[in-house]
Parts: C-alpha cells; structure tokens; sequence
C-alpha cells in the first residue's frame, strides 16, 4: 500500500515538474522574464529528482553522485566567461546526450532476449552516442583547438548514417518477426550488432561535426542540442519516466524550432549545412580592390559627435573584449547628444544562438532597440554611421554581391550601404568562416583598429570631455 500510495506521489511529482518546466520555457520568451523563467525551470528539475530519489535502491550513491554533478555544474556556470559560453552550452549538451547514451546500453544489458523497445534503444544510443561526440568536436572548434574541416569526413558521415539505417532495419525486421513467432536472427547476433551501433554513433558524431565551418557552428550547437533533448525523451520512454520525457521533448522540439529558423536566416537548409558545408574559393585580402582607410578615436568621436543616426552591430569581438557596456554606455551618450541609436543583431552572430542578445541583455540595453537584418536593411542607406564591433562574416558583403564567394546567399546585415561605415577590429584577419571581407577596403569604411574596449573607451572620454 504505501509503495503503491508513493508511486501515485511520484508521478503528481512528475506532473507538477512538466507544468514548471513548460511555464518557465515559456517565460524565457520575453527578456524582462527570462531570469524568473530560468529559476522556474531549475525548481521543476529539482522537484523530478527529490521525487526520484526518494525511492533509489542506492540513496548514499545517488547522492554522492548528485552532490558531484552539482559541484562541477556550479564550479563551471560561476567560473566560465561570456565568452566561452558557447564552449560551455556545446559541452553541457553533450554530457546530456552521453547520459542518455549511457542509460540506452544500461538497458539494454537488462535484455535477456529481443524486446519491443529495442527500436527505443538503438535510437536512444544513435542520438546520444552523435551527441555527445559532436558536441566534443564543437567545443575544441569553438575554442579554436583544432580548425580542421576534413572533406573526406564529410562522405564518411553519410557512410555511416547508412550503417546505422541498415542496423535500424535489422531491429525492425526481427521484432516484427518476433511478433510474428518467426526467429531469423538470434539474440547473440542481435549484441553485436548493437555493439557495433555502440562504435559507429561515436564516430558518427565526429564525422558530422568536423566540416563544419566556423561560419555554421551557432546552428550546429543549436541543432546539438535538440538532440540532446530528443536523446533524453527517448530515455525517459526507456524508464516510463514522464518528467523526463516531457523535458526531453520541450527541449528537442524548441531546439529543432530554432535551428530551422537560423539556417533559414542563413539561406541554407539543414542538408546543405552537415553534408554540402560552404563552397571553396575564399578570396585574400590580394584579390580586393581598394584601400584600407585607419581612423584613430579623436576622429572618429568627430564623426559621431555630428551624426543624427548612428547603428550598432556588435559581434564576437565585442564578447572577447567583454565590452557590452561601454558600448551600452557609449549608446547612451549618443542618444544625449541627440542621435538615434539602434542596435543590429544577426541571428548567427557570435559563437551561439542569441549570443549578443545575451551580451547586450546584460548591458540593460532596451529590447525595443535590437532589430533583426530585415528590420534595419530597408533603412540602411539613410543611417549616418554605422559602428562595426568585431563583427565579420555577419556584415560581409561578398554574400550579395559575389557569386563565387564561399558565403554567396547568407543574408547579412548591409552596413556597406549605409553613409559611412567604422570597423573596431584588432587586425585584418578574416572571420570564423575564414572568409576576407570587402567591406574593410570600400570608400565608406574606416578601420578603428585596437581592442574594441579601450577603443570606446577612448570615445567615451571624448563625449564626456
């Protein structure tokens, strides 16, 4: 009786957990709820594991395991910079995706002979075996440890997409066998097979995720993870566990939504991306007619100081200078002196989804001002100056005006056609897609080169003085 009175306990937890988790998803929609949301969710989380580990056969284990988790959790969440955000999301989807992995062959070693969730299991380990590889390869990119895109890989990913349908297949056809009383593939086959998914959803992830180029990596974390949420619906299945299903599918479906909504930003469909990648043939700085035009601060506060409209667009270089706020600041100053300021935040800016949103967000710069390239592109030609913050591949005009660019088609935000054009950067390297930019070298451009930070730094002391 009371085991049966603490199952009905459990699942009204579960439940409860589900509404807390779709409330704060729903609350981090909006900015001015975004924090409150984040908390909600964490408080559902905690709820589904006390309901969970009250009943635990090991309670000190679980514990230990839980305490150690937390730790780790919370030493990299107070210690990560913003700037290695991505790195840290990248990461975490990952061990998502290795717990789901882990958990599948759990299971599966329960079997004593073919089961109906078998079909469960194999694709539980595909996705989180893909996952958390992946996730791997994108964390040392991201860091920029290795910036290698293999071809080759590329094709061999396809082979094993191939192996693991194949696999699937076998699963397939021998439980509808099974339900049919009819035994054409034994159970000791049916092991090595699944070992053998075991290797190929591991190396999967690797093959997926090393072409890749820099310029995609926002909808590749993105992509990953949604997967890591489909994984842990999938798990959830495996244990009839309603809390994680429920978190595993919001997760999934909102990922997926959002991946769908960044590549079309870009132009580009999911296919494209894994399997085509960008086409060859970047051009050097050679091939560029034009000249490089420097300006120092002094000037530069001249030419804003006589603006009356003037467009930010920061990008990753603002993240590593961590200079959200003497941008916010400098925006402020603007605005005293009568100039209308805007902001201008291109979907894959940075190294992840919503990148700068975040950055700005913690400036306290208005929501109101971020506006999306389609937004601000038909006012361009009429904005005073535009200020470039370390944004590259997002601002570079080869994607409209050259054909045989490897960026050819990826809307940008089209600051070359606005009045005059000033570029913060500290050299003259090409962005994360490894792509030279034209804009640097047009008549209407102006390289501020230094650390974005000090730069505006140096034009706030000047409208201050």
């Amino acid at each position: 009786m009371i085991e049966g009175n603490y199952e009905i306990f459990q699942q009204i937890g579960y439940v409860a957990s589900a509404i807390l988790f779709i409330f704060g998803l729903k609350m981090l929609g909006k900015e001015e709820t975004a924090v409150r949301g984040n908390f909600v969710s964490a408080i559902g989380m905690l709820l589904a594991v006390v309901v969970t580990f009250v009943n635990v056969i090991e309670p000190i284990l679980v514990l230990s395991a839980i305490l150690i988790g937390s730790a780790i959790g919370s030493l990299f969440a107070l210690r990560v910079k913003m700037t290695s955000i991505p790195e840290m999301v990248a990461l975490f989807n990952g061990f998502g995706g290795l717990s789901s992995f882990f958990l599948a062959w759990s299971e599966f070693t329960s079997y004593k002979a073919i089961s109906p969730l078998l079909l469960i299991t194999y694709l539980t380990v595909f996705i989180g075996g893909i996952t958390f590889s992946g996730s791997v390869i994108a964390y040392f990119k991201l860091s920029e440890i290795i910036k290698f895109n293999g071809a080759i890989l590329s094709k061999l990913s396809r082979y094993f997409l191939i192996v693991f349908i194949i696999t699937f297949l076998l699963a397939l056809t021998q439980i509808i066998l099974q339900i049919l009383n009819i035994t054409l593939i034994d159970f000791d086959l049916i092991q090595q097979i699944f070992l053998g998914l075991l290797i190929v959803s591991i190396l999967s992830g690797f093959c997926f995720v090393i072409p890749i180029g820099g310029g995609d990596m926002p909808v590749v974390i993105s992509l990953l993870n949604s997967l890591s949420g489909i994984a842990a619906a999938l798990a959830g299945i495996l244990l009839t566990n309603t809390a994680l299903i429920v978190a595993g599918c919001l997760v999934g479906a909102s990922g997926l939504i959002l991946t769908l909504i960044m590549a079309k930003s870009m132009n580009r469909t999911l296919f494209n991306i894994f399997f085509v990648g960008y086409s060859e043939g970047a051009s050097s700085a050679s091939d560029i007619e034009g000249e490089i035009k420097p300006i120092n601060a002094e000037d530069c506060y001249l030419i804003l100081e006589a603006a009356s409209t003037v467009h930010i667009v920061p990008g990753y270089g603002m993240a590593v200078a961590q200079a959200q706020h003497v941008v916010k600041e400098l925006g402020d100053l603007l605005e005293q002196n009568g100039a209308e300021v805007s902001y201008g935040i291109h979907p894959v800016a940075g190294r992840m989804p919503g990148h700068m949103n975040v950055l700005l967000a913690e400036a306290n710069v208005p929501y109101d001002n971020l506006l999306e390239p389609k937004d601000i592109n038909p006012k361009m030609e009429s904005i005073d100056i535009v200020l470039v913050i370390g944004a590259n591949d997002v601002v570079n005009p080869s994607a409209t005006e050259q054909p045989g660019s490897p960026i050819y088609g990826m809307p940008i935000i089209e600051v070359h056609k606005a009045k005059t054009v000033i570029i913060l950067k500290r050299s003259m390297s090409s962005g994360f897609a490894g792509v030279q930019n034209p804009l640097f070298f047009k008549e209407n451009s102006r390289m501020l080169f230094g650390d974005a930070k000090e730069s505006i730094s140096k034009l706030v002391s000047e409208f201050k003085e």
